[in-house]
């Protein structure tokens, strides 16, 4: 199990990773910028899940906190060096110049929360507040902004709308249509790719998953250039809740009701987040699948209808966990929803 919180098993941690695979032109587009003396105080770095946000940001803060004058740094951002001052700092949560704001431990339960909280938002306030005893910028990354809550979303508005002075906001976004217009308003946009074959291939085997044949080419697929994705599907049991949820959707009689109780027991586990996320994900993309057909055939009711619980299953599963709900019978729910459309 990893050990660090939020982190998927088999992963390296962003501050502690030395490799990034797949974004070379977003690289040197930072880099530029920043030596241009003109970059945005606030980048909005977005993108699918796990195609290495986070790496990046964490690499570009390396960058800036290692050459805090514009003028004097690299025309391109290179490895961390695991055993310089800047990078030690920023791999064990150290530095007084970064601040990483991502969905807190709850401490009674030990698990991480389910959204990033104003309370971790006013560490940004006290954070700004503070002088800096080197003159360096203040770095605020936040992983990713989808997770804020609607009192935290508004209070990081206030900070993006006066930033201070030597201040950078590196905010992740998996979705970001989701977030406020006001903050996508004030961010520059930095759109990054799923990782093309090659890219995966390499990140992977950065990852010590030396995969090759038939269980490769079957796993690029399955992710869709995510490494998050690729480690879902080899060390959560992914792909078996792929095939028994297309079982459970597709049978008919008994044996349907068997499979969706099989798939539910699964996913009800008390340390299951993670593949309870991945299951809706996977139901998420299928009913939008589903809707696109319905629509290309002429049903443009059916297409409502998946469209709809489609975009219910993330408010579902929220409404579960704030209110400690019942997992299984959610799932059990979802399951002959999406039966019936």
């Amino acid at each position: 199990m990893s050990e660090t919180p939020g982190v998927l098993d088999g992963a390296i941690a962003p501050p502690d990773n030395t490799r990034l695979f797949g974004h070379d032109e977003a690289e040197a587009f930072l880099a530029q910028s920043y030596r241009s003396g003109k970059g945005h105080h606030a980048i909005l770095i977005e993108g699918p899940e796990g195609i290495g946000k986070a790496t990046l940001a964490f690499r570009f803060a390396n960058h800036v906190l290692s050459h805090p004058d514009p003028v004097e740094a690299p025309d391109h951002i290179a490895d961390p060096d695991p055993s310089s001052v800047v990078s030690r700092q920023i791999s064990s949560g150290a530095s007084h110049n970064l601040l990483h704001l991502t969905r807190p431990v709850d401490d009674k339960t030990g698990r991480v929360k389910s959204a990033i909280t104003v309370d971790e938002v006013r560490r940004a306030g006290h954070f700004f507040s503070q002088t800096s005893g080197t003159g360096n910028w203040r770095i605020v990354i936040i992983d990713p902004a989808d997770d804020l809550n609607r009192n935290a979303a508004n209070a990081i508005l206030k900070i993006l709308e006066e930033p201070p002075k030597r201040a950078m906001f590196l905010v992740l976004s998996h979705a970001p249509g989701k977030l406020l217009p006001t903050i996508r308003s004030r961010c520059m946009p930095l759109r990054l790719l799923p990782l093309d074959d090659s890219a995966m291939g390499n990140a992977l085997n950065h990852l010590g998953l030396n995969i090759s044949g038939e269980k490769r080419e079957a796993l690029l697929q399955a992710s869709k250039g995510s490494v998050a994705q690729a480690l879902k599907l080899i060390n959560y049991g992914g792909s078996d809740i792929v095939d028994v949820f297309t079982a459970a959707i597709s049978a008919e009689g008994p044996s349907a009701r068997k499979q969706m109780h099989k798939l539910a027991d699964v996913l009800a586990q008390k340390d299951g987040d993670i593949i309870l996320g991945f299951f809706m994900e996977h139901a998420t993309e299928e009913l939008m699948q589903r809707a696109k057909a319905a629509a290309l055939a002429g049903d443009l009711k059916g297409a409502e209808r998946r469209a709809r619980l489609s975009s219910s299953l993330s408010e579902r599963i929220a409404i579960a966990q704030a209110y400690n709900l019942d997992k299984k019978q959610m799932v059990l729910s979802i399951l002959e929803d999406m039966r019936s459309v």
